[in-house]
């Protein structure tokens, strides 16, 4: 994440915040985020300086007015204007953040050997709200290799119980030191 995106997206969210628009576009943030990861060429097309300016607002204009919030809208014309388009991306990543930190959301992610059902899920969830004090947003994914538990990751914290890891921490405990 660059600088300008933080900038960008800092002023951006200050706006919606402003005009009690935070949740709206954060939802249309998303799923304009979707849609031009599924059209990266879109972004280029914006972007480029061999099509004249208004040709690319009105682009935009076609494409997205009335389907999103002017504000978002017009963010994304400023820039493409600068030549910045697509950096939109870059900029979609801090304004949730700071929408996350304005509303005390804390994402966290989880890893487990086998699917978890949806009581464990909710359980881990309650778990954590307890333990950092926030609401979190969790997101599940499996990967068969960690041979059993889980490892979650949240605030720039590991919480590792995989079979992996303890294997791991068994291992360097019966290794000596040299």
């Amino acid at each position: 994440m660059t600088e300008f995106a933080k900038t960008y997206a800092s002023a951006l969210y200050a706006l919606a915040e402003e005009e009690k628009k935070e949740d709206a576009l954060l939802e249309q943030a998303k799923q304009l985020g979707e849609l031009l990861k599924a059209e990266p060429d879109y972004l280029r097309l914006i972007d480029l300086r061999s099509v004249p300016k208004q040709e690319r607002l009105s682009l935009l204009d076609g494409a997205f007015a009335g389907r999103v919030d002017a504000y978002l809208l017009n963010f994304m014309k400023l820039l493409a204007e600068r030549g910045a388009f697509c950096e939109l991306p870059g900029c979609l990543t801090p304004y949730a953040a700071l929408y996350d930190e304005a509303h005390g959301i804390l994402p966290a992610k989880c890893v487990s050997a086998k699917p978890m059902t949806e009581a464990q899920t909710a359980r881990l969830v309650e778990a954590l709200e307890k333990r950092t004090g926030k609401q979190i947003r969790l997101s599940v994914s499996v990967d068969p290799s960690l041979g059993g538990g889980m490892r979650v990751e949240m605030a720039g914290q590991r919480l590792d119980n995989t079979l992996a890891a303890r294997m791991d921490r068994l291992r360097r405990a019966l290794v000596p030191k040299p």
